[in-house]
């Protein structure tokens, strides 16, 4: 799939996943959470190459400073991801993120060491984390499920 269908597979996404979306042109100029997942699927591609990583950070450093919502250039992030109302949504470096994932404010996909190896967690297809909720430490949240709102 290429780069730009799959940013237009990200903006459907948000127009099914939320009720108070009105339409394509508004959700392109004015969801937060797009913008910080379209930040991170250009991140991510340069993160691929080592040479590319200083780059690839200073870029994820602004999205973080525009959109409010944090999300390391290594995560990696599966198709139709949706972030509603995402201020305060940190995602560490070696999380993994599955498909059709749906996730709300002040979510930390978060480390508990600071080893380097994997130290944040996978989350599963059509899984959804409610607001506040901290999934922290290499875990897996499977498939099917969902965290609640201020969980850890």
């Amino acid at each position: 799939m290429s780069f730009f269908a799959r940013l237009k597979e990200d903006l459907d996404a948000a127009r099914s996943h939320d009720p108070a979306a009105r339409g394509s042109f508004e959700n392109f100029f004015a969801y937060s959470g797009l913008h910080a997942i379209w930040a991170h699927r250009l991140t991510h591609r340069l993160w691929q190459n080592p040479s590319l990583r200083f780059p690839a950070r200073l870029i994820s450093q602004l999205a973080r400073f525009l959109t409010g919502i944090e999300i390391h250039p290594g995560a990696t992030i599966g198709r139709r991801f949706f972030i509603d109302h995402g201020m305060g949504v940190v995602i560490g470096e070696t999380a993994e993120i599955g498909e059709d994932v749906m996730i709300y404010h002040g979510v930390t996909l978060g480390g508990r060491s600071l080893a380097k190896v994997k130290r944040h967690p996978t989350i599963e297809d059509r899984v959804t984390i409610g607001a506040g909720a901290k999934v922290l430490g290499p875990i897996v949240i499977g498939r099917d499920s969902a965290v609640g709102a201020n969980a850890v």
